[in-house]
């Protein structure tokens, strides 16, 4: 459900019902729905074996994913003090994983949609996949049945 504020106190939406409270989350930022589907996907992922990853744990999986199938890699450069002993030089590159925490929701959907894709190509067919699939049909993020089907 998109809600928009209109001044304060004031709001319009779909099928917005008078008394009821609402959780609302920004529309531009990832959502705690698709945070459940991703982690959930990877999880199953994992436990599935069907990945062709050479890791060897579940968080060394969700990493290979992130690297693989999301946003990558980001340059992050470094200011040090030359004096302080530090080894890097002054303004180094370092090269790191986007957290995830961090990606758009655009960046979300996408990756999710990517771990989908690579799971039916590895073969995944447990209970648990469809599972998760059918939780995540209908939604316009593609997470927010996931959350229903997450929460029991």
């Amino acid at each position: 459900m998109r809600i928009l504020v209109t001044a304060p106190g004031e709001f319009t939406g779909d099928d917005l019902q008078v008394g009821c409270y609402y959780d609302a989350e920004p529309a531009a930022t990832g959502t705690l729905a698709q945070n459940r589907a991703f982690h959930a996907l990877v999880l199953e992922y994992w436990v599935s074996g069907c990945h062709s990853y050479n890791v060897r744990s579940y968080e060394d999986l969700r990493k290979c994913v992130k690297r693989d199938l999301g946003a990558g890699i980001e340059k992050v450069t470094i200011y040090v003090h030359p004096l302080k002993g530090h080894p890097l030089p002054d303004g180094a590159e370092i090269w790191q994983l986007k957290s995830w925490s961090d990606y758009t929701k655009k960046e979300r959907r996408e990756t999710i949609d990517n771990l989908k894709n690579e799971m039916h190509q590895a073969g995944v067919q447990t209970a648990k996949f469809y599972e998760i699939l059918r939780g995540m049909e209908g939604s316009p993020t593609g997470a927010e049945g996931l959350a229903k089907e997450a929460m029991g």
